[in-house]
């Protein structure tokens, strides 16, 4: 992403919207705690996370966004199975925790995250193991190379006239 053409005010507005988001995920995540497997709760928490990705998709924030889509594709199975319990939970919260803290980490000039994603890839394979899914497809790989990525569920991310389970 070049500096020059990113929009400042944008990402600010993105990243207050975020915010909301996080809490909400946060509090999803809480309910599930209270209430194993609640349909509410994993409902909320899939379009909590399908919003986020294609916000930051649509930013440019492909960091951002392809996190939010891995964690997104672990969840939506379980969820649906009914299987969002007992040892995911720490390991979701571990996630979620991880993503805000990316958040608060965007250069606010340039939009770019500068970090490894070796803890993204850790993470996401605990929770993947807990939820007893395969692992998703991260773009890890691409972002090392410094490949711009072009894998399937960043084009998804970025539609916002797919449905949510698109991806």
């Amino acid at each position: 992403m070049e500096s020059t053409a990113f929009n400042s005010s944008a990402l600010q507005d993105f990243l207050l919207d975020a915010q909301v988001l996080l809490t909400q995920s946060q509090e999803c995540l809480q309910h599930l705690e209270l209430i194993a497997n609640d349909p509410d709760a994993c409902h909320c928490l899939d379009n909590t996370l399908d919003t986020l990705a294609r916000r930051a998709s649509g930013l440019g924030l492909l960091e951002v966004a392809h996190y939010s889509c891995a964690l997104q594709q672990l969840l939506a199975p379980a969820c649906h199975q009914l299987h969002l319990h007992g040892k995911a939970l720490p390991a979701l919260a571990a996630c979620l925790t991880l993503l805000e803290w990316q958040l608060e980490l965007v250069d606010r000039q340039t939009g770019r995250l500068t970090l490894d994603a070796s803890e993204q890839i850790k993470l996401l394979g605990e929770l993947a193991t807990a939820l007893n899914q395969p692992f998703p497809q991260t773009c890890a790989p691409c972002h090392a190379n410094d490949n711009a990525c072009n894998h399937p569920h960043t084009a998804a991310a970025a539609s916002s006239n797919l449905p949510n389970q698109a991806h």
